[in-house]
């Protein structure tokens, strides 16, 4: 792995000597080798026919400016470069590469920030793909027609990266959309950050504000909600950290969808959605489908390939065998 010390940047410098030998992807992250990505990606490029290589980056949580421009110049230095993933990094990295982009796409200048970077005739691209990947995942386990059969209301626990993604995705919805969207969490800095965001929309959703670090505060506000509600986990808790932002009193809305963000770890959260799936007629979705779409979204730009519903599934069926 190449990898970036936080004292300083000369182990990126000499990394970049090291000249790679077939087309490669980087993996920008905190933590790239335990990732499933890394075992996956081989399986994808097989079938995606790329003769591709994935490389991980690994830096700090909010690393030096300094150390994010180095990143993105190896990215563009590296002869045998397709472009990069970004995960974690995704706002800091826009914060200090901006300059150094040619182009941004929409949802990037949207959601100011960059999860994927791709090298097209010597132009530095960057995406955000995410609120794609939201849509499209949403699309999976929503039932058609949902939210105007409906007055269910989404309840996102967590305001960072996964719930800009989705809010925007769905606050760019003209008709099939929640009446309205709930957002929790434990910093007034993400919920600062993400109203901002969406003062950028045209959208009839009301979006609602809580600053919270109560778990009892957040079953109360479960309890509130319409039959049908999506209650989501975004916080990160029951995968890295222990835990849930509910407790085992909470209950969910009646014929209501929850979605855990997470696809490995202890999951708690959607432990205490399983125990009332029958009684609640509940639909539950974990954060698989949602990792599938995101990685290959990415991909799809980074080496202009094409996903078909088809690739999708052999892409699916290939990576759920690392979950074995």
């Amino acid at each position: 792995m190449l990898a970036i010390e936080p004292e300083s940047l000369t182990y990126m410098t000499e990394s970049a000597l090291q000249k790679q030998t077939q087309p490669t992807m980087y993996f920008v992250g905190v933590t790239t080798t335990q990732s499933s990505i890394m075992k996956v990606f081989p399986k994808w490029s097989d079938i995606l026919n790329l003769n591709a290589q994935i490389v991980g980056y690994d830096a700090p949580i909010h690393a030096p400016a300094e150390k994010y421009r180095a990143i993105v110049q190896h990215v563009i230095d590296d002869p045998m470069s397709k472009g990069a993933l970004v995960t974690t990094h995704k706002i800091d990295l826009l914060n200090a590469c901006r300059d150094m982009f040619d182009r941004l796409d929409n949802y990037a200048d949207i959601c100011e920030e960059v999860s994927g970077i791709a090298l097209h005739n010597d132009e530095l691209n960057g995406y955000a793909v995410d609120p794609i990947s939201s849509g499209l995942t949403l699309d999976h386990f929503v039932p058609q027609n949902h939210w105007t059969d409906t007055t269910a209301d989404v309840l996102c626990l967590g305001a960072g990266g996964a719930a800009i993604a989705i809010s925007v995705y769905m606050g760019e919805q003209t008709e099939n959309h929640p009446r309205k969207f709930i957002l929790v969490d434990i910093l007034q800095e993400r919920l600062d950050a993400i109203k901002t965001i969406h003062a950028k929309l045209d959208t009839k959703i009301e979006f609602e504000y809580h600053l919270s670090d109560s778990a009892e505060a957040n079953d109360k506000m479960l309890g509130d909600l319409s039959d049908g509600s999506l209650v989501i986990n975004a916080t990160g808790l029951g995968k890295d950290r222990p835990g849930s932002p509910l407790t085992d009193a909470g209950i969910f809305p009646q014929n209501g969808l929850v979605w855990e963000l997470n696809y490995r770890g202890e999951r708690t959260f959607m432990t205490q959605a399983q125990t009332q799936a029958d009684a609640r007629n509940l639909i539950i979705e974990d954060g698989w489908v949602y990792f599938i779409h995101g990685w290959s979204q990415v991909i799809s730009r980074v080496f202009d390939v094409e996903l078909t519903p088809n690739i999708i599934q052999q892409l699916d069926d290939a990576a759920s065998e690392t979950r074995k």
